[in-house]
């Protein structure tokens, strides 16, 4: 399966789909941390509405984390506070063009939206999970858009010891911390969707 992991620096969820025999690319703004398993990059560094755009790629599945900053509900009030409309709608145009691209499967993630997002991306999330499910002891609401996928299947629930993301103290990389898909949910997208 040809799969494409789109706003992943990471490589998780990329790697994860390797170890399963898959040939799965990862696409960022941000050059990659990881190398693929095999040994080659595995990245493509740039807008990855080019690279949906280019006709010489075909994949038969996205994976999508676009950035949430201006989508997410506990940002909501920033809005008006700091004027960032522009910023919210552009964010979820672009959610949107992932949502609609034309590869047969697709998953967007992202925490849970705010109304005035959702009203521009035109669909509601089918599925929401969390790292405890999947054997991490934090709490991470984590909403799924899915098309042409079935839902999650939890694969080792545990109990909450930490919720690491709303603690997390500022700094540099808060938000790349913050954003990293945890082991056990690149595992479960890559056994169940691979």
């Amino acid at each position: 399966m040809q799969v494409l992991v789109a706003c992943e620096f990471s490589g998780v969820v990329r790697n994860a789909f390797v170890a399963r025999g898959h040939d799965a690319m990862s696409c960022d703004l941000l050059p990659s941390e990881t190398e693929r398993p095999d040994g080659w990059d595995g990245h493509y560094q740039g807008d990855v509405l080019e690279l949906l755009a280019d006709s010489s790629y075909r994949f038969d599945l996205l994976i999508a984390h676009p950035p949430c900053t201006r989508l997410c509900n506990s940002g909501v009030r920033w809005l008006n506070e700091r004027n960032l409309w522009t910023e919210m709608e552009q964010a979820a145009l672009f959610f949107k063009a992932l949502l609609d691209c034309n590869i047969p499967k697709r998953c967007i993630e992202n925490p849970l939206p705010h109304s005035y997002a959702v009203e521009i991306i035109g669909a509601s999330y089918n599925q929401v999970i969390h790292p405890w499910q999947f054997g991490h002891e934090e709490s991470k609401t984590t909403c799924l858009w899915l098309r042409n996928l079935p839902q999650l299947k939890p694969t080792n629930i545990v109990s909450i010891a930490k919720q690491k993301i709303h603690t997390m103290s500022p700094g540099a990389n808060r938000s790349k911390e913050r954003s990293r898909t945890y082991q056990g949910i690149a595992d479960a997208f890559a056994s169940q969707w691979g």
